[in-house]
């Protein structure tokens, strides 16, 4: 079957998926468009502001859409085939992913546009909800030493020597030169607009050019950014660290707008790619598509570990905390949930798509030892020079390569501040010394694993990454199932992807504590395994809790929101 073949029947999917099951999620929510939502009765112009659903769509799609469906996607097939992946992809996505990020959107706004660990704690009590805002530190933790140990490895390779080129080029060298030239037009341009205030289209017209110029400067000085992986991951963890406690116009924000540009034309290169170069033969699939269910060198067996490999691509737990995070408080009309929800999730699953066609199309020569980053790039830069030709090869795969560092920076800095703020709540700490000593505390953990670990650990890391922001869906969709109940209506439709995902995670939390007890376990495995203990602790506790609220005959709660 041919790649253009495949991707038409995979969005015909999606369609399908948002036309038939969207409607019947939105149903049973009984969606109200003349209902106020908090945007309206909360409004201050900052964070409570009514906003039309398609620019709405684009932010909340540019936050979710980080990395977590680019690198998946790319190690499962790797692992086990392309064929278990793109059926996991699309299934997961339209029935858990989309349906997951739909109800907590929805579950956040009728509850006043409060997070998802508050909903938990309104309906199963203020423990569960303390172990809920635990879980996810933990997991966004682990967000964070993920990311970070496999951007370092994009950022380390040799010099390349490529047909034409009259100059050295270090392929990793030029991504991190990219990357970082990248960040600091993004400071240059918020510098710009606060203390300049030019119009945006005419910042537009400036930056969004530089981006494809960073690309061009980093191909010209590819080896003068040269360090090995440990170097580029305490870096990159200061950067978290300085970036997450800078106020938002200094960074975040153009960051934010230019990487919107970034990830449209990653998306768009995808679509030229697939079937344009499909068609021509230039881009053809050269992997198998099943590998086997235990797979030599695999982290383990296909069930659990392609579904947590997948991770965001498929379900993501830290759409939930965007969802009931900022979404939630801009949602003009309680009808928008739909489009922005379910649909912003759909879109992911094409982005995990297009990200398994660059696996598709490589050999596996062409993939020995490479990272994530690197082989999106490779696989984008084959889909440009389709159109462009092959002597923009270097400069293609280098924008790839740093389109994925791009989404990456932009989930490490939400991440770190995230982990800092349930840290401040934990504590009950407010004010500049907490919010400091909050972001070290996030920022060191994930350096001390990073440190103990060997090289090529992030796939280690990956495994538990996924698991834990899989299991924070399910976690979210129990606390959804609970305040359903309590306010007679149907959860059947949230109960069984809860149930699945959680056999799924919990499977993989467990034997990944068998395999740090292993006499010969490497030390990221053992932190692993201490992780994984910590992680099911207090899993298990918020499921026993959930269940018992479940199975109780007590009737609607009164405080309940209503539906």
């Amino acid at each position: 079957m041919s790649l253009p073949l495949l991707a038409g029947g995979f969005l015909v999917v999606l369609a399908f998926g948002y036309r038939f099951y969207g409607g019947f999620i939105a149903r049973q929510f009984r969606l109200d468009g003349a209902a106020a939502t908090p945007a309206h009765t909360k409004q201050d112009g900052v964070d409570f502001v009514p906003t039309k659903p398609f620019y709405l769509l684009g932010q909340h799609f540019s936050a979710i859409a980080a990395a977590g469906p680019i690198a998946g996607p790319i190690l499962a097939a790797q692992q086990f085939g392309w064929l278990p992946a793109l059926l996991w992809i699309a299934v997961g996505s339209v029935f858990i992913g989309a349906m997951h990020d739909f109800a907590t959107l929805v579950a956040s706004v009728r509850h006043g546009a409060v997070s998802i660990a508050e909903v938990v704690r309104n309906h199963l009590g203020p423990t569960a909800g303390l172990a809920m805002l635990a879980f996810i530190w933990v997991a966004l933790v682990y967000v964070i030493v993920a990311f970070t140990d496999a951007t370092a490895a994009t950022f380390v390779s040799g010099d390349a020597e490529l047909e034409g080129l009259t100059f050295r080029f270090n392929p990793g060298g030029a991504v991190a030169f990219a990357s970082i030239a990248y960040l600091l037009l993004a400071v240059v341009m918020g510098l710009v607009d606060r203390f300049l205030k030019p119009p945006l289209w005419l910042q537009t017209l400036i930056f969004v050019p530089g981006t494809l110029g960073v690309v061009w400067l980093g191909t010209r000085f590819s080896t003068l950014l040269v360090m090995d992986a440990k170097s580029w991951s305490v870096l990159i963890l200061i950067y978290c660290f300085v970036a997450s406690l800078t106020p938002v116009w200094v960074l975040l924000q153009p960051r934010g707008y230019l990487g919107g540009f970034v990830l449209y034309a990653a998306l768009a290169v995808g679509v030229v790619g697939i079937f344009y170069g499909g068609l021509t033969g230039e881009v053809s699939i050269q992997q198998p598509a099943f590998s086997g269910f235990q797979v030599p060198g695999a982290v383990g067996s296909l069930f659990p570990f392609l579904f947590v490999t997948i991770a965001c691509g498929a379900c993501s737990g830290f759409h939930g905390l965007v969802c009931s995070g900022t979404t939630s408080k801009q949602i003009d009309k309680e009808p928008h949930c739909k489009p922005v929800g379910y649909g912003a999730m759909l879109l992911e699953g094409f982005v995990a798509l297009i990200a398994l066609s660059t696996v598709m199309i490589a050999t596996r020569g062409e993939l020995a030892g490479k990272a994530p980053g690197a082989v999106y790039g490779a696989g984008l830069g084959r889909f440009i020079v389709t159109v462009l030709g092959k002597e923009y090869l270097v400069i293609a795969t280098t924008f790839g390569a740093m389109a994925f560092s791009t989404f990456v920076f932009d989930t490490l800095d939400v991440s770190t501040r995230l982990g800092r703020y349930i840290l401040q709540e934990l504590s009950n700490r407010k004010g500049q010394l907490s919010a400091v000593v909050g972001t070290a505390v996030t920022c060191g953990v994930p350096l001390a694993f990073v440190l103990l670990a060997g090289g090529g650990a992030w796939r280690s890391f990956w495994t538990l990454f996924g698991t834990s922001n899989q299991l924070l869906a399910s976690l979210s969709l129990l606390g959804i199932c609970v305040w359903l109940k309590h306010t007679n209506r149907p959860f059947i439709y949230a109960l069984v992807p809860m149930l699945f995902v959680g056999t799924v995670t919990l499977s993989s939390l467990v034997l990944l504590v068998r395999e740090a007890l292993l006499p010969n376990a490497a030390a990221a495995t053992r932190v692993n395994g201490v992780v994984a203990v910590v992680l099911l602790a207090l899993a298990l506790s918020l499921f026993t809790v959930g269940a018992r609220a479940l199975l109780s005959r007590s009737g609607p709660r009164a405080a309940a929101p209503a539906l």
